[in-house]
């Protein structure tokens, strides 16, 4: 089984690749009644994803880390006086088409706060600390989408927004998991049979995040390509987005003197959006706003692809000491 394990981490890239070839093969040569069932799967996968990742997290030294303040007012600023000019900049490209608008101000307005941990664990990045910044930032986004919605869109479209999908997303996504495995830890202190299921259950990382990647292009990478010329608008600006905070995390990190892991974790907290939690909220918009979900897909499957570079970009453009 270590061997396994191990060779699934030293290949984790390719496999990665492989999820999003598979899932968009399936997507694009299956039926309707299979991209439903991905789509349905999208949550529990992730759900699996992250408690495999909290797993990962000695909950014993988050009281370290919640004390890292300078690390938390790093992501804080980056995330929410940053990135807000940045999106405003970008979103000019778009400006023309108030669905496409609203998707694309939907998807980068709010920071990630699930598989951003993973990636940026994958890369040497301080998954402690982004756990322990994990509900600030959710809480964060959820005050603050509406007024920067309001700001850029309009307050008719702050009206139609309902909260409910958000919170949901947030219970049974991050919270659930991450109580689950703490209570698996605990567990895992004190008998045979903890330590065993925690250590199988960590074995599947690589695995879960192929499954996930595979699940979320299967579920919709033919909706994104029945409007391909609406969507594709929206691809240089994401790709720009990942190229702008990239820099600008870099420089955030260095003017928050962190450590090189602390750094790493800040590019990949500036560059990753919530787009799996957004999702929900903007399917509940009216129907005049039905290329908005297809917007922020299409944010999501850019992103994989930009993650799994980073897993390898990141580390070399932040050595460690």
């Amino acid at each position: 089984m270590r061997t396994g394990v191990a060779w699934m981490e030293r290949h984790q890239v390719p496999l990665y690749l492989a999820g999003l070839a598979l899932g968009a093969m399936v997507g694009l040569l299956s039926s309707d009644t299979v991209a439903r069932a991905a789509e349905a799967a999208i949550h529990p996968v992730l759900a699996l994803l992250l408690y495999v990742t909290f797993l990962g997290v000695p909950f014993g030294r988050i009281g370290r880390a919640s004390r890292d303040g300078r690390f938390l007012l790093t992501v804080l600023a980056l995330n929410f006086a940053v990135v807000p000019a940045v999106v405003w900049v970008l979103s000019r490209l778009v400006a023309h088409d108030r669905a496409l608008l609203v998707g694309v101000l939907f998807v980068l307005l709010a920071p990630c706060i699930d598989y951003v941990i993973v990636f940026a664990g994958i890369a040497g990045g301080d998954a402690e600390r982004l756990l322990v910044a994990a509900p600030v930032l959710m809480l964060a986004q959820m005050l603050a989408l509406p007024l920067l919605l309001w700001l850029f869109v309009g307050g008719d479209l702050v009206d139609a927004v309902e909260p409910a999908p958000f919170v949901e997303a947030f219970v049974f996504i991050v919270a659930a998991p991450l109580v689950a495995a703490a209570l698996t830890q605990a567990l895992a202190a004190r008998t045979r049979v903890g330590r065993v299921w925690e250590h199988a259950a960590s074995a599947t990382m690589v695995p879960l995040m192929v499954a996930t990647l595979a699940v979320v292009v299967a579920s919709q990478i033919a909706g994104v390509g029945s409007r391909l010329g609406a969507v594709l608008l929206a691809v240089p600006v994401y790709v720009l987005f990942a190229v702008v905070m990239t820099v600008l995390g870099t420089i955030a990190g260095h003017l928050g003197r962190l450590d090189a892991t602390g750094r790493r974790a800040v590019v990949f907290s500036g560059a990753t959006r919530n787009s799996l939690v957004v999702l929900p909220l903007v399917l509940a918009l009216p129907a005049a706003m039905d290329l908005a979900p297809l917007v922020v897909v299409t944010q999501t499957l850019v992103e994989l692809v930009v993650m799994v570079v980073f897993v390898r970009l990141v580390p070399r453009l932040i050595p460690a000491p």
